[in-house]
């Protein structure tokens, strides 16, 4: 054992009272990790350093896992079409996880025998951090003050102010939690189950107010191209879309879900880019897959979605299914077009050359040129036999 502990630090007043109770309290010393999944921006991650080295903790360390975030999850995501109670992308679901993985890694590659998290005991981010602690990282203690001491904001603010640090005591009236794949957005609005989050409460306001049409191009179910610009990893393509679409207002909405620790749970989200290229996809899978592909597709990626959210991202199920999941996307290319309006998207159409529409094999309604209609009689036939043969032993019975 020794005395070090990785703080799973945001720069935030749970994860500051976190940093000064281990080190000045429990005699810690406390290495900060802060990690990027698409959320901060340079100065946003400068200013997050300057406030922990001014802490006077051990070290501050800021890791991007932008893009392994979306190799290792998004990914999957997009290939499943996920959306959790058909509204949801699981943007901050699926961001913790691959945070607590990077704190994790971390602890392993430091030798710290504590980790610790600031997480509340009243929702569902404490189960998935300890979740993947516990499986990645064995013999290591989990440490979570705010939890353990069933802190207010108020007792947080007037332990630091003991200690020299100074902390705004208004608290802001919306929570927002940014990354790749969304913006979740708490308010008063969503602790009830009748409020809508007012304008005012967006980060992102509507400015646009035309009509824009635009050609995603998916290569094996991968977003690779924008209206023709090619982009060398797909993070950059959502990362584009997102500066495209967000300002139309698209995107948003509220989510009401089970909570990993059984009680409902109301957030609201502005996920443009997420919701689009999910939509875009799946459009594009109903095209070039077969009925048998796009059924147990939806069952494995339901389950999979639900899964990921309870935490359990480290279950080698998951690496199971997200091999099918990518076989699945052999023939996933071809564009897709979408047509953007203030609050509102529709995705036009798509073109593949796997496209099981094909004119060749006829067209639903109208001809065949596959087969006779004697062939359809007889198939039909068969095809009912067992039903037929239910209904008139049972109607004899009768």
């Amino acid at each position: 054992m020794n005395n070090k502990v990785v703080l799973a630090y945001s720069g935030g007043l749970d994860t500051t009272y976190c940093a000064i109770y281990l080190a000045k309290i429990k005699n810690l010393e406390v290495h900060a990790l802060t990690v990027n999944t698409g959320g901060f921006t340079e100065d946003e991650i400068s200013q997050i350093e300057k406030r922990a080295k001014q802490l006077g903790i051990a070290s501050f360390r800021c890791v991007d896992v932008t893009k392994e975030y979306y190799d290792t999850c998004i990914k999957y995501l997009v290939f499943g079409n996920v959306l959790k109670n058909a509204t949801y992308p699981l943007s901050v679901s699926a961001e913790r996880m691959v945070q607590a993985i990077a704190v994790a890694k971390y602890v392993q590659e430091t030798g710290a025998s504590y980790v610790a998290h600031g997480s509340t005991g009243a929702g569902n981010d404490q189960v998935r951090f300890d979740m993947v602690f516990q499986g990645m990282l064995p013999g290591v203690e989990i440490l979570t003050p705010i939890r353990d001491q069933k802190l207010s904001r108020e007792e947080e603010i007037s332990f630091l102010k003991k200690h020299g640090v100074e902390m705004n005591a208004e608290k802001a009236r919306y929570s927002i939690n940014k990354g790749l794949w969304g913006t979740s957005v708490g308010g008063k609005e969503t602790l009830t189950s009748g409020e809508y989050l007012p304008e005012e409460a967006w980060p992102t306001q509507v400015s646009e107010s035309g009509v824009r049409s635009l050609e995603l191009l998916f290569e094996k179910g991968e977003l690779m191209h924008v209206d023709k610009k090619k982009f060398s990893h797909p993070v950059e393509a959502i990362q584009y879309l997102q500066a495209i679409a967000q300002p139309y207002g698209i995107g948003r909405d509220i989510h009401v879900g089970d909570t990993i620790i059984g009680i409902k749970g109301r957030v609201g989200f502005e996920a443009a880019a997420p919701l689009i290229i999910i939509k875009a996809h799946h459009l594009l899978e109903k095209h070039v897959l077969t009925k048998w592909q796009l059924y147990w597709k939806d069952q494995l990626s339901n389950w999979y979605g639900n899964w990921l959210h309870e935490g359990q991202m480290l279950d080698p199920t998951m690496r199971n299914i997200e091999k099918f999941l990518q076989d699945t996307q052999a023939t996933v290319s071809g564009k897709v077009f979408v047509t953007l309006q203030p609050y509102r998207l529709t995705i036009t159409g798509i073109e593949s050359n796997h496209d099981l529409m094909n004119s060749k094999f006829g067209s639903y309604g109208e001809m065949n040129t596959g087969w006779s209609g004697d062939d359809v009689k007889g198939f039909a036939k068969i095809f009912g036999n067992q039903t037929a043969i239910y209904h008139k032993i049972n109607e004899a019975i009768k």
